[in-house]
């Protein structure tokens, strides 16, 4: 997967297979949402990338195994997003509509 490197740190007792496939499943997630991932992705993507870590592991364990759940997740937060920004934009419009700032000259 486009050379990415993770570091995980688990203790002494925890199960090694299971920390590889948690990668893996991320990894796979991270592919499905931005469309073959690259570094480039998650380095200006941040918050995207942790958001989907976050809808996969909780406290360090797997919250939810289903893939398709995961992503639904994420498009319906990324949907709140949207719908949050363009109201954002309007009232901003708005604003500068009211103090004479848009549209021109007073």
């Amino acid at each position: 997967y486009a050379s990415l490197f993770f570091c995980v740190a688990i203790e002494p007792n925890d199960n090694e297979l299971l920390t590889l496939e948690i990668i893996h499943r991320y990894v796979e997630l991270l592919d499905k949402y931005f469309g073959s991932v690259c570094e480039l992705d998650i380095i200006f993507n941040f918050e995207k990338a942790y958001f989907v870590l976050d809808e996969l592991l909780v406290a360090g364990e797997m919250q939810e195994t289903s893939k398709k759940s995961v992503l639904k997740a994420i498009a319906a937060q990324d949907m709140l997003q949207d719908e949050t920004e363009s109201k954002t934009g309007l009232d901003e419009m708005a604003d500068k509509k009211k103090l004479g700032l848009a549209g021109g000259l007073p």
